[in-house]
């Protein structure tokens, strides 16, 4: 016997289905470039899906850039790749006033920060008055030259990548400015048999590194509208909240976890899971979302909102660890 509801799910999962098309032209266009890296694919549709900002982390090598490149290409967007050095000011980033001699008064000359996509390299580098105008940027999306404030275009969305090695050189960016990205994804080496073809692939002297653009913004946003009606059930919502009040409070589910955590996630955790999966969900053409969503997406949404003690780190426990303790202690609807 069918519910109201479930008529209704199939039929948003119909629409989805249909409206999400381009997902797989996107996945298959990326391929032609990217070898590997499903998951990191993924988790840039699923940025781009929530409007929501990702921050790739993994040694020099792996594909990061040339990752988010290929996704740039497959999108009639603006794109703009920002390379963060220390010595980077501000103004190379937002833009500046520039003083007319002729006309006696000064005009605005935007920065790079003004496309849809934005590439911040190795963001890590970057001083803390440089990280202060991306803060305003990401989360107000707006930012401020002399007395005007200007809007940033839509749709627009930050992709950083920073290096876990080198320390020289490099500022460990404020939880303030972590906690505005939707995910935090930590990128892996390939397997022996993705190494293989990427050695057939890219030993040449000139690889294939470009895309096709194929999809039109418009139709990201109409997806991002589709993407706000996934249904999430009230038993999810549940397991979601008890998630991450477990991270601030990991006394409830393991008492062994209070000493390691100085503290959990925010509200925005939450609203950024909770988006997150129906995203997951679209991605995997349902109107709904089920608990192994935020399994999934658990790690890469929590794992740069958990700050650990002293002692955690004198034990050499990580976010990682804590989280899969999390997931295995918290009750699945």
């Amino acid at each position: 016997m069918s519910s109201t509801y479930e008529i209704d799910t199939n039929q948003l999962s119909e629409q989805i289905q249909h409206q999400g098309a381009w997902v797989q032209m996107v996945r298959d266009e990326m391929a032609e470039v990217i070898v590997g890296q499903l998951d990191l694919v993924d988790r840039l549709l699923v940025g781009l899906l929530t409007n929501g900002h990702v921050l790739l982390e993994g040694v020099p090598g792996l594909a990061k850039t040339l990752t988010v490149n290929a996704l740039a290409g497959a999108l009639h967007a603006d794109f703009s790749r920002i390379q963060f050095t220390p010595d980077l000011l501000p103004a190379d980033l937002i833009g500046t006033l520039i003083y007319n001699p002729q006309t006696s008064e000064f005009s605005p000359k935007l920065g790079p920060i003004f496309s849809n996509l934005i590439l911040a390299d190795e963001i890590n580098r970057a001083p803390a008055k440089v990280q202060s105008a991306l803060l305003e940027a990401m989360q107000e999306r707006q930012v401020t030259i002399g007395d005007t404030t200007y809007r940033l275009p839509d749709p627009f969305l930050v992709l950083a990548t920073q290096n876990p090695i080198d320390q020289e050189g490099t500022y460990q960016l404020p939880e303030a400015q972590l906690d505005r990205f939707l995910l935090k994804v930590v990128v892996t080496y390939p397997t022996p048999e993705e190494e293989r073809a990427i050695l057939d692939r890219m030993s040449t002297s000139s690889p294939k590194t470009r895309t096709r653009a194929i999809v039109e913004p418009k139709t990201v946003l109409q997806s991002r509208e589709l993407v706000n009606y996934v249904y999430v059930d009230d038993g999810v919502k549940d397991y979601i909240v008890n998630l991450i009040h477990a991270t601030r409070y990991p006394e409830i589910i393991d008492p062994a976890l209070k000493p390691l955590i100085r503290a959990g996630s925010s509200p925005r955790g939450t609203i950024n899971l909770t988006l997150a999966a129906k995203a997951a969900a679209f991605l995997a053409g349902r109107g709904y979302v089920v608990p192994q969503d935020i399994k999934n997406l658990a790690r890469d949404v929590l794992r740069h909102r958990i700050l650990l003690t002293y002692e955690a780190e004198a034990e050499e426990v990580t976010t990682e660890w804590i989280i899969e303790r999390i997931l295995e202690q918290t009750p699945v609807p």
